[in-house]
């Protein structure tokens, strides 16, 4: 019995010794093995030219990135503006305001609007948000427009990461101790006090995690994005013209266009891209997490 006892836990911290190592390792496989695919690319143009050139002529050779990394940020910042101050104060409101039988009620339609495929969130953005974008929003500051905007594709990815984002920050607000508030309003805190000085400057590292994962998320969306943002090369700051995120430029053409020279390797080198953007949002996101840990 006690030699089966040793066995059966060398083989279990094999295996989670196993799983650790693979879920450290996958990041850097996926990385090589992009950068493997893209090599090819950087033979004839440097990497300056590739993410600073707006030149996309693939039939010529000309690959540049920045429309593409321009319209990738931009929607990716609608929604996070969009979506944040929602996601805080319905989770503040839920976690410290709202009744038990609302809060049970609100669950089941949080979970159901983070299981809707994106391609639903796409087809809603085409029925809604593209004519209110066209038709209402577009004309009320005089300006003409198609609805497959930037603005369109920041708003459906903002629906899409609410759910995601204030699932998290829930969880978050439950995590600060009961007591805490408790001595707060002991001491004369108003309710709205104890809220801001106490749950929100406790959950602060929380709800940075929060959000990071929802920019991440936004960032890397493709189908839904795809069916709102008009598809079109665009490094303008105008929220009401159409742009190509990367995600979209390589859902749209991997597969179709492969017979042009280097295309294939371009696309490999917009997903790299992606991949690093995302690393980078992730390390931001990380960094302020330790800096309010250490402040």
């Amino acid at each position: 019995m006690l030699v089966k006892r040793i066995l059966y836990d060398k083989i279990l911290s094999t295996w989670m010794i196993i799983a650790l190592t693979t879920i450290l390792v996958l990041p850097l496989i996926i990385g090589i093995g992009l950068y493997i695919k893209a090599s090819p690319l950087f033979e004839h143009h440097s990497l300056i030219q590739l993410v600073c050139s707006v030149q996309w002529l693939p039939h010529k050779g000309q690959f540049g990135f920045l429309p593409f990394i321009a319209s990738s940020l931009y929607v990716t910042l609608w929604a996070f503006v969009l979506s944040a101050p929602v996601c805080l104060f319905s989770a503040i409101y839920l976690s410290e305001f709202s009744s038990h039988r609302l809060i049970k009620i609100m669950h089941p339609v949080i979970d159901i609007l983070a299981g809707l495929p994106s391609v639903i969130y796409g087809v809603w953005g085409i029925l809604v948000i593209v004519p209110l974008v066209s038709d209402v929003l577009a004309p009320f500051i005089n300006i003409k427009s198609s609805g497959y905007t930037i603005l369109a594709g920041g708003i459906v990815l903002a629906v899409m990461c609410i759910p995601y984002v204030l699932n998290m920050l829930l969880e978050v607000f439950r995590t600060v101790p009961l007591g805490l508030k408790e001595a707060s309003l002991s001491l004369g805190a108003t309710t709205w006090e104890s809220i801001k000085h106490v749950i929100i400057k406790k959950s602060i590292p929380g709800i940075i995690s929060a959000f990071g994962l929802g920019v991440a998320k936004a960032f890397g969306e493709t189908m839904a994005v795809m069916m709102v943002v008009g598809n079109m090369l665009n490094t303008s700051f105008n929220p009401f013209k159409a742009g190509y995120p990367l995600p979209a430029l390589i859902a749209n053409n991997y597969g179709e266009m492969l017979s042009i020279p280097m295309y294939d390797s371009a696309l490999m080198f917009a997903a790299l891209l992606l991949f690093i953007l995302i690393l980078i949002i992730n390390l931001f996101f990380r960094f302020l997490i330790y800096k309010t840990h250490s402040t």
